[in-house]
Formats: structure tokens, sequence, C-alpha cells
């Protein structure tokens, strides 16, 4: 047999072969030519590890394209076989959150090879394959969250979507809220709501572990998130309040 036919042999194999593949997933084509991906999303360790991406895509606010660098996956590994107890727990839930979203039907995971040899740092290889098939990024991490924007890709901070639906508190609005513990000030308490925005509440200390009625007086926005300054309402004030004691009338 001569080699024209052996390489025609070949190729004709070959190209059954990535038929039989493409017609059980039709996806395995399709990542050819990556450009052709619309709306495609690249999950960082950080946002895998946090799991909050699993119930974001569960309830159908995230769709799409999720892609997972194979240098990702490794690390992700990497953290899961740590010989801290710590990390090792954090690795395997993120592995745990990759499983869960490779199992929701209408969930479009892509795992993918490309790795960009001339990079060491995992965070500028995202960046990197964000960059060359027009991606955007899902992350926590607020390095890479300036990284990328400098370098013109979009960013999707699952921290900042966190904050962003916080209910919103104005000054008069009334709650009932349990008081933790005392505040800087002597006389303040210190309670928290659901998603871990800070009261502190005047003139609350004396009612620390129990649950008051407060108003809120005013609200302070920074960059690590609001603080609620608040009041007793009167009628906890006075449920609150020590009891006063008379002393005992003499006796003449």
């Amino acid at each position: 047999m001569s080699w024209k036919a052996i390489f025609l042999l070949f190729f004709s194999c070959l190209g059954i072969v990535l038929a039989l593949k493409v017609e059980k997933d039709p996806r395995l084509l399709e990542w050819h030519s990556p450009h052709s991906i619309s709306n495609s999303k690249i999950l960082d360790t950080s946002v895998i590890i946090d799991g909050r991406i699993a119930d974001l895509c569960e309830t159908g606010f995230l769709e799409g394209t999720f892609i997972i660098p194979q240098f990702v996956l490794q690390e992700l590994q990497y953290i899961a076989d740590s010989g801290d107890s710590n990390k090792r727990v954090r690795g395997k839930r993120g592995l745990d959150i990759l499983h869960r979203l490779q199992k929701m039907e209408h969930f479009d995971l892509r795992i993918v090879n490309d790795d960009f040899p001339s990079i060491r740092e995992v965070d500028a290889k995202i960046v990197a394959l964000a960059r060359q098939i027009s991606a955007k990024v899902v992350t926590n991490d607020m390095n890479l969250n300036r990284v990328a924007e400098l370098q013109g890709v979009f960013v999707l901070n699952i921290n900042q979507l966190t904050s962003a639906l916080k209910p919103v508190v104005l000054p008069g609005e009334t709650m009932r809220v349990f008081v933790l513990k005392e505040g800087k000030e002597a006389w303040q308490g210190v309670a928290y709501l659901d998603d871990g925005t800070m009261i502190v509440i005047d003139d609350a200390r004396k009612s620390i572990g129990k649950k008051v009625d407060i108003s809120v007086t005013s609200v302070l926005q920074t960059t690590a998130g609001r603080m609620i300054f608040a009041k007793m309402r009167e009628e906890s004030a006075e449920h609150n309040a020590p009891a006063t004691v008379y002393p005992a009338p003499s006796r003449g």
C-alpha cells in the first residue's frame, strides 16, 4: 500500500471518529472556533469555591456558556489536595460546586484546555483567555477584578451583585433586631441584619441579648459596605429601662 493510500485511510478514519464525537456532543465542534461562542463567561477559582454561583444559575439569572479553563481546574485540585485542612475543605467544596453545575440540565458548562505557557499566574491566564475569546470573567477577587477591567475585560463580581441587592434602608424606618454586643461607646449596642449589615444603636447597651424595636437615624455607605445608625424606640426603651429602686421608708 502506498503512503498516499495510508494517509487517505488515516484521515478518513479520523474524520469518522470526529463526526461520531460531534454527533454525541456538538459543542466539541463549536469550541474549535471559540469566537463564535456568544455570551460566554469564565469562572475563576474564588467564585467557584464561594458557591453562590450555583444558586444564581439555578434561578436563571445567569445564562450563556460558562467556561472552566483546565488551569483553574488544576488549581482547585491542588487546593483540594493541600496539607492544610482549611484549604483542603475549600478545594473540595469548589469541586463539589462544579459537579453541581455540571448536573444542571439548562447549564452549559465547558472545560477547555487553552493554556498560555508563557504566563505563570492563573489570574493573568484568565484575563488572557477572556481577551482571546471575548468572554466575561465571573469572580469575587477584587485584584483580578481590577486587572481585568484595566485590560478591557468585562467583569461580573458576585460580591458587588450581593451588595447591590441589599434591601434599601431609609432614615425613619423601624425594625426589630437582636442586640448582640456593646458598641465602641459605652452606651451603644450593636445588631446585624440578615445580610451582615451592622447596626449601631444608641442607648442599647442595657438591652444586649434582647430583641428591641429601633428607628433608623442615618445610613453610612463606605467602600467596605454600609453601616446603619439607629436609636431605641420609646416603647423598647421604656420596656428595657431598669426598675426604679425607692429607698425603704425610715422607721421613726
